[in-house]
């Protein structure tokens, strides 16, 4: 008996620490397309958000044909490991020792990673070493492949989950349903919460991705219930 009692004791501690796992979502937006596609990620996941400004609020990077967003973009590639080829940014506080989870959202400036989060990543991204790391990228039209290799040569070795969440502008108003569909494909509720794995012999039981258990399902979100991820909709 004190065996079993030992066994369920050690099951639980080890689904109770994968629970406490934290996720931060870091972003940039300019056009507000990326800010939209944060709050939408973030109705169905449990994440602290961190958004990265300019130092610059009055530059229009679009302005003369986006030689200004370019001119930055060229400074980088010139000589990618000087502090010095990067635009300034806000200071930012956030630790990013206290999250096991990241993910990066980013708009795609002339089939780059915008130079704004470009400079934050150069800053910190070595702290993400060995993390989870998810990436969604928001373009107009353009492959986002550049943009990829950004990140992994801004994140070095990251623990990355699965393939980068392409948005476009013609698929960004179907971003709900993109997002839901990238988390399952990367089994972030199962790799983050480690709820996806546990079963049960009791009806209905059924917990938020957080790992609380809940007397009914929620009327909307995303849910476990028997150990099988669902999502509800309001009608």
């Amino acid at each position: 008996m004190k065996k079993i009692l030992l066994f369920f004791l050690l099951f639980f501690t080890v689904i109770c620490s994968k629970v406490s796992a934290k996720t931060l979502v870091v972003y940039y937006s300019y056009t507000n397309k990326c800010h939209e596609i944060v709050q939408t990620l973030t109705s169905h996941i449990e994440a602290y958000v961190l958004r990265i400004y300019p130092a610059d609020k009055t530059q229009q990077y679009e302005a003369n044909n986006y030689a200004v967003g370019s001119q930055l973009l060229s400074t980088i590639q010139a000589d990618p490991n000087n502090a010095n080829s990067y635009p300034e940014i806000d200071p930012v506080s956030t630790s990013l020792s206290d999250y096991d989870t990241f993910i990066i959202v980013t708009p795609l400036w002339w089939s780059q990673m915008a130079a704004i989060l470009q400079t934050y990543l150069f800053h910190h991204g070595q702290e993400m070493a060995g993390k989870r790391v998810g990436l969604i990228v928001s373009s107009h039209s353009s492959g986002i492949s550049g943009v990829v290799a950004d990140a992994r040569r801004l994140v070095p070795n990251a623990n990355w989950m699965g393939n980068a969440l392409w948005i476009n502008n013609a698929s960004h108003g179907n971003r709900e349903t993109l997002i839901q569909n990238w988390l399952s494909e990367i089994d972030y509720f199962g790799v983050v919460t480690g709820i996806s794995d546990v079963k049960t012999s009791e009806p209905s039981v059924i917990y938020s991705i957080g790992g609380l258990r809940l007397t009914k399902a929620p009327s909307s979100g995303i849910y476990i219930e028997n150990g099988i991820k669902k999502i509800a909709t309001k009608q």
